[in-house]
């Protein structure tokens, strides 16, 4: 029997400043596949660059695959990119997306123009994927992707196991990628404004103090001492239920990564992208962060000053916790961001009140307010609840709390764009 002969295949992949973390996750599971080394990757930072890097190398390869990873809010971004690149390279290019939106709404996502789209956690089904398309084989057979065929229908292959972080690399060391570190994958906190559980899965998923040092060493040794991390609640690395923590082992990490980089290097801990939940916010956890980190602040999520509505989207935790999170870490010299989201479903009046009062208190205490609008999110409980423009009385809230220097972000911004995606999520129809 004749050996089927490599293709000569390229991977583009959107990889801007918004996105680069997917792909550190996604190419680094590529570094140990020595069967895929023939295939060539490249890394383009802006629209402009990914265009020109297309047209450049339309007629070198047999085959290119185009990799975008992409959040709900930037989807007329991605569809308005996508149009474009079909227009001109019709033809040459295989289309693929993954990422939190493509996995809450695959087939919308494929309606948007492209060829296949990964759900979920897609280390092992990329390795998968591109080793049939390498060897002439049938990538439908694979699990964790879908796709219309030539009828129109709409397949999903099925839901894979998650994975076990130690056995990828946190980004993409052959290409000299590096970035925070993801320690930590799911979250038993089932917010019903967050995608996280429902794509992650609820239990959680930490990568081994062994591994993590590996690659701060390997940083280390590119002069890169700068270090963060990913996870979806910094304090709860190492917990067996994401829940209860535990701090002996968290401190064996951050101790262990501080003896690796120093005397000049930094950690960065509890603030983004690793912020921190109220109800863990305590004397132990604030002294990691003063002892190890250097980062002056901590991220810290009340999103309502309303319990009812802390209820209804499942937040587990209370208004006390919050208050009494914010006035320990001010206690301790660090500064306390804390994240309110505005508009949740099941807001009133009252509720409302309840939330301005809250923030004019932290603020008093010494709080900044990190100002959120509600953006529905596809695959979440909240995915089609009603959106609508933010109360007056707490604009006018944000407006003199910003003006005096106490509160911060884009609610504005993501008020119009939460407007357009509710839109969306209930008709399907991204025009």
């Amino acid at each position: 029997m004749r050996e089927t002969l490599p293709k000569k295949i390229a991977i583009v992949v959107y990889y801007n400043n918004i996105n680069k973390y997917s792909f550190n996750a996604l190419i680094g599971a590529l570094d140990n596949e020595k069967e895929l080394d023939d295939i060539i990757i490249y890394f383009a930072r802006t629209k402009e660059e990914l265009l020109k890097e297309l047209i450049n190398i339309a007629e070198k390869y047999e085959k290119i695959i185009l990799g975008i990873s992409f959040f709900t809010t930037q989807l007329w971004e991605i569809y308005r990119l996508v149009k474009t690149i079909r227009k001109n390279l019709e033809t040459k290019i295989l289309c693929i997306a993954g990422g939190p939106h493509p996995s809450g709404d695959p087939e919308g996502t494929l309606k948007m123009g492209f060829d296949v789209v990964f759900i979920g956690e897609s280390e092992e089904t990329l390795i998968e994927f591109l080793k049939e398309i390498r060897n002439e084989g049938d990538y439908r057979i694979i699990k964790g992707i879908a796709y219309i065929d030539k009828n129109k229908n709409y397949h999903y292959t099925g839901k894979r196991y998650p994975i076990d972080l130690d056995e990828y690399p946190p980004f993409p060391v052959k290409y000299n990628k590096f970035g925070a570190i993801e320690i930590t994958r799911g979250c038993p906190y089932i917010c019903y404004f967050c995608q996280t559980p429902f794509i992650l899965g609820t239990y959680p998923r930490h990568r081994s103090i062994e591994s993590i040092c590996k690659y701060v060493e390997l940083m280390k040794s590119k002069n890169l001492t700068d270090i963060r991390f990913i996870t979806p609640n910094a304090f709860s690395y190492g917990s067996i239920d994401g829940k209860t923590l535990n701090l002996i082992k968290l401190e064996e990490l951050l101790k262990k990564i501080k003896e690796i980089i120093q005397p000049k290097g930094r950690i960065f801990f509890g603030s983004f992208p690793s912020e921190v939940r109220p109800e863990h916010v305590n004397d132990w956890t604030l002294d990691l962060i003063l002892n190890y980190a250097s980062n002056d602040n901590i991220i810290i999520g009340a999103q309502s000053g309303s319990q009812k509505v802390l209820d209804f989207c499942h937040r587990d935790h209370t208004i006390e916790d919050v208050y009494r999170a914010v006035e320990l870490t001010l206690s301790k010299n660090l500064k306390a961001n804390v994240d309110f989201i505005f508009g949740l479903p099941g807001e009133n009046k009252q509720d409302i009140r309840l939330t301005i009062d809250m923030m004019k208190n932290l603020a008093k205490m010494g709080a900044k307010i990190h100002t959120h609008s509600f953006i529905p999110l596809p695959q979440t409980p909240f995915a089609k609840k009603d959106v609508g423009r933010i109360n007056k009385d707490i604009q006018n809230a944000i407006m003199e709390l910003t003006s005096n220097g106490y509160a911060f972000g884009e609610w504005r911004k993501q008020e119009n764009l939460a407007i357009k995606i509710g839109k969306y999520l209930k008709n399907g129809k991204i025009k």
